[in-house]
């Protein structure tokens, strides 16, 4: 074959090889999310421009931050209440066994008490429970299970104690927003029980600012930045090690600037000794009500505790209620690790109401607490 045929061929193959591979770039470029308006070099490199990739990469974020709408709050406490029922805890059953049975001798009402005790429903509420059931279950004279579960559920309602006020403080006073403080120790899932309270905030149609006040932890200010962006909410942070008291303050005072109704702010769960924390905690909360009207005080401020430490984290709770004066409790992962009776223990020792409790690592698994749903959950 003549020489110019045979080189005529091989540019021929050539151009084709080159031409299929520019196209192929080009639909993956598109598979990938770019959009038309993204461009091959004209020398068929192959190789997308670096300003057109940046800002592709920069029109995606911005589609995506506060792209994900938050379950209703009503929704989730249904779908806690069955995770719930589904748990491991045996609290309620295990008492409806033992009441039901033909005969409730001394006995039954020790192993009811060891029931309770071993629940973590703590020593004084589940003697007060255990006289009341002896003497109703004595004067009702009966064992048909539809009527125990009816008397167990009232007792236990009452322990919980329906009449605790379980509202968040989500109204600012004066023009002010409202401020809540979450404190907790690492570990318990307080920061990323404050994304999930933003997300039930938001789901309420409140506009929220975050405040990222643990800057203690490295990972701390960028873990809540990404909730916060899940739902549209910004976070004010400071830079690593900064004074936690100035990024509170920050929050605030942006948030009041913004007429934002609620400002969230994390908190540090841990220094070198209980002794700073807590005096640092005290300092964040009378720093973060600077920007406030004179009178305003922190409206909220939240303790996250891990259900799975049962009497165990009862110490820890009682340190950080006398430091901060806290006014609510968070209960996360209540599941199937957890004992249920903590939930009664805490508000007794502590004197102040479990508002929300978590069942999950979803990002909607926390929802406003309620005694009757809790109990039915026990109980189901």
């Amino acid at each position: 074959m003549d020489q110019p045929i045979i080189l005529l061929i091989v540019a021929a193959i050539v151009f084709i090889l080159v031409v299929a591979l520019g196209i192929s770039l080009r639909i993956n470029a598109q598979r990938k999310g770019f959009g038309e308006d993204q461009s091959i070099d004209a020398d068929f490199t192959g190789e997308l421009k670096i300003d057109d990739i940046t800002e592709a990469v920069a029109k995606e974020k911005e589609k995506a931050a506060g792209s994900e709408v938050p379950t209703e709050p009503a929704s989730r406490l249904v779908r806690l209440r069955e995770r719930l029922a589904k748990s491991n805890s045996g609290l309620g059953r295990g008492l409806l066994n033992l009441l039901s049975r033909d005969t409730l001798d001394e006995a039954t009402w020790e192993e009811i008490e060891d029931t309770l005790i071993l629940a973590d429903v703590g020593v004084e509420p589940t003697s007060e429970l255990v006289d009341t059931l002896r003497e109703r279950v004595k004067v009702l004279g009966t064992r048909d299970p539809d009527e125990v579960r009816g008397l167990l559920r009232e007792e236990l309602i009452k322990l919980v104690d329906p009449t605790m006020d379980r509202e968040l403080a989500t109204s600012g006073t004066a023009g002010d927003p409202a401020v809540m403080l979450v404190v907790g120790v690492n570990g318990a899932g307080k920061t990323t029980t404050v994304g999930k309270i933003a997300r039930v905030l938001v789901a309420e149609d409140k506009s929220v600012l975050l405040g990222a006040a643990d800057t203690f932890r490295a990972a701390a200010a960028d873990q809540l930045t990404t909730w916060g962006s899940r739902v549209g909410v910004e976070t004010v942070r400071g830079e690593e090690a900064a004074d936690p008291a100035s990024v509170a303050y920050a929050a605030v005072e942006k948030g009041k600037a913004e007429n934002a109704d609620v400002v969230l702010i994390d908190t540090a769960g841990r220094l070198q000794n209980k002794v700073g924390l807590m005096d640092e905690l005290r300092k964040v909360k009378r720093v973060a009500t600077r920007p406030l009207g004179e009178g305003h005080d922190i409206d909220e401020v939240l303790l996250v505790l891990d259900a799975t430490t049962g009497q165990n984290g009862m110490q820890q709770a009682k340190v950080f209620a006398e430091a901060v004066d806290i006014s609510g409790i968070v209960l996360t992962k209540l599941d199937g690790t957890a004992k249920g009776g903590i939930v009664i223990a805490v508000q007794r020792e502590l004197g102040v109401p479990v508002k929300l409790i978590g069942l999950g690592e979803g990002a909607d698994d926390l929802a406003p607490f309620t005694a009757e749903g809790f109990v039915d959950a026990l109980l189901d």
